[in-house]
């Protein structure tokens, strides 16, 4: 399952509300509820790797597993200059440009397709997509931290994943310091890689998560 956390996409983001982390890990578990999962694990990508561990600390007896990718969610993680580049991003072919030369290492994937593709992504969510992160940005990436209790209650299995040359959540910050904080934790570091390991190694990223999510407990 692949939901369209609120304020991204399709799904807006429910009145009051301003998005932030609590409101997408609920979202999440009652996603789950509904469809009436008693055990499952869960991925997510570096604001999404956040959500997957809080939901793990929220729901231990459900998550038996998590993968966090290129994630957000250490307690005290600064908020990176590209990270703030890419929240402030104009939703157009020079923002979309923009933003995808920072998420990757290899600049051969920011395609005219890919800026397209993105452009277009980001005008249709443009408006829910503004109001999530307003300056001053630093309090979302506060927001997105876990403290170092909820951390420690989280009894699933964790995999992270991330690039040694991420400069969004850069890994001496982002990854290294959950490893204080897991009870359960390996990290795998790729190479010549920054901020989207599934695109940017796909075929280790597949092996990483098959390998992983196919153990037993």
């Amino acid at each position: 399952m692949a939901p369209d956390q609120a304020g991204f996409g399709r799904t807006p983001i429910p009145a009051g509300s301003r998005g932030g982390l609590r409101l997408w890990t609920e979202q999440a578990a009652g996603l789950m509820d509904a469809l009436g999962a008693e055990h499952y694990a869960v991925v997510g990508h570096s604001m999404g790797g956040a959500v997957a561990l809080a939901l793990a600390a929220a729901r231990p007896q459900q998550v038996t597993r998590v993968v966090a990718v290129s994630t957000m969610g250490a307690p005290g993680a600064p908020l990176s200059a590209d990270l703030d580049a890419i929240w402030a991003a104009a939703p157009g072919p020079l923002g979309a440009r923009d933003m995808l030369s920072r998420l990757v290492l290899d600049q051969a994937l920011v395609t005219e397709s890919a800026v397209a593709a993105r452009t277009a992504a980001m005008r249709a969510g443009a408006a829910a997509y503004a109001s999530l992160f307003p300056p001053p940005r630093a309090r979302w990436a506060d927001d997105l931290s876990l403290s170092a209790r909820t951390l420690a209650g989280i009894r699933a299995p964790v995999l992270l994943v991330h690039g040694a040359d991420d400069r969004v959540t850069p890994l001496g910050t982002a990854a290294l310091p959950l490893l204080e904080h897991l009870a359960d934790v390996r990290l795998h570091v790729l190479g010549r890689c920054g901020h989207v390991p599934a695109l940017e190694h796909p075929h280790d990223f597949r092996r990483l998560l098959s390998c992983f999510l196919g153990r037993e407990r």
